[in-house]
């Protein structure tokens, strides 16, 4: 297998979504997750309203049943649109949240740089990681003191 057929396969199971489309299932539920690096962020802006996942925790978030699930992500019967840099790294992490149990995972066609050319909105990325981002990473995130992960824990915010 190549990674040509690993992303054919897993895209041959989501409903991708066009960029344009995206505004429109937002305003009817759907959570957009930008799991691009912090530098594409700095570099190149957010899009106001989607919740940060770094890739590397994402099913950790998303998967309903872990313990350091994230509320806004973590329904199974929400839609969860995944955005990276080009639409490649997306689509085989939907289909990653597919198999872990979120049946409505998709990705944006053409990740950031699709959105970005159909002049939807976007915004500087902010250079502060958030209490909520905090509040969900887990211990080895936190560099492995349990103590301060669990602070950040109890001092997030119930709800952003």
């Amino acid at each position: 297998m190549t990674i040509d057929d690993l992303l054919d396969d897993a895209r041959s199971g989501l409903r991708r979504v066009q960029a344009i489309a995206a505004p429109e299932l937002l305003a009817h539920g759907a959570v957009l997750v930008d799991i691009r690096a912090d530098f594409q962020r700095a570099r190149d802006g957010v899009v106001p309203g989607a919740v940060f996942i770094a890739r590397n925790v994402l099913e950790w978030r998303c998967d309903p049943t872990s313990a350091w699930r994230d509320p806004r992500v973590s329904d199974t019967r929400q839609q969860v649109i995944l955005l990276c840099h080009e639409g490649y790294q997306s689509s085989l992490a939907a289909a990653t949240l597919q198999a872990l149990g979120l049946p409505n995972a998709t990705d944006i066609v053409g990740g950031f740089e699709a959105w970005r050319a159909a002049g939807l909105p976007t915004e500087s990325a902010l250079t502060e990681t958030s209490a909520t981002e905090r509040a969900y990473a887990p211990p080895e995130i936190c560099g492995g003191n349990v103590r301060a992960w669990t602070t950040a824990r109890l001092d997030a915010p119930a709800s952003t």
